[in-house]
């Protein structure tokens, strides 16, 4: 149920993303039962490839723990993490990755890769993944407009 919980936080922080008109996937970080860094895709806004809500949040989380060992730490995010992101989840030593959604373009824990299980890795977190309609509904409105005001435009 915990974890329930927080995936709906993070739909609150993709919800922030297609306000901005950014890919609405959002993460949390929660430590201890508490939320301690939020995020949503910024790669528009940024101009960044790498502002990916899972990075964002990996980066806050470590900036307020002081660390970039985030070994007691439980990531959760509304899209399956893609191989940027996994490779991020690695080298911060997330415990665990709890996701919605998987991602059959660019998934790097179960779609196309399973880099986050591969034993060759010297971290490898535990991953659970709890399927949330509304993640779903909200990349499906999403990628609908954007593929209408495409057609507007041509």
């Amino acid at each position: 149920m915990e974890d329930l919980k927080f995936l709906r936080e993070a739909l609150k922080e993709a919800k922030k993303a297609y306000e901005l008109g950014e890919v609405p996937i959002g993460a949390v970080i929660v430590r201890d039962g508490e939320i301690v860094a939020r995020a949503f895709n910024r790669k528009e806004f940024l101009q960044d490839p790498t502002a990916h809500a899972e990075v964002l949040a990996i980066r806050e989380a470590s900036r307020k723990l002081n660390s970039w060992r985030l070994t007691d730490c439980t990531l959760y995010s509304t899209v399956e993490p893609c191989i940027m992101c996994c490779g991020v989840i690695i080298q911060a030593r997330v415990k665990r990755v709890v996701y919605s959604l998987p991602d059959p373009k660019f998934g790097g824990v179960e779609s196309l890769y399973s880099i986050l299980a591969d034993e060759r890795i010297n971290h490898r977190p535990e991953v659970n993944r709890i399927y949330l309609p509304e993640a779903e509904e909200l990349l499906k409105e999403f990628f609908k407009a954007l593929r209408e005001r495409c057609r507007s435009l041509a």
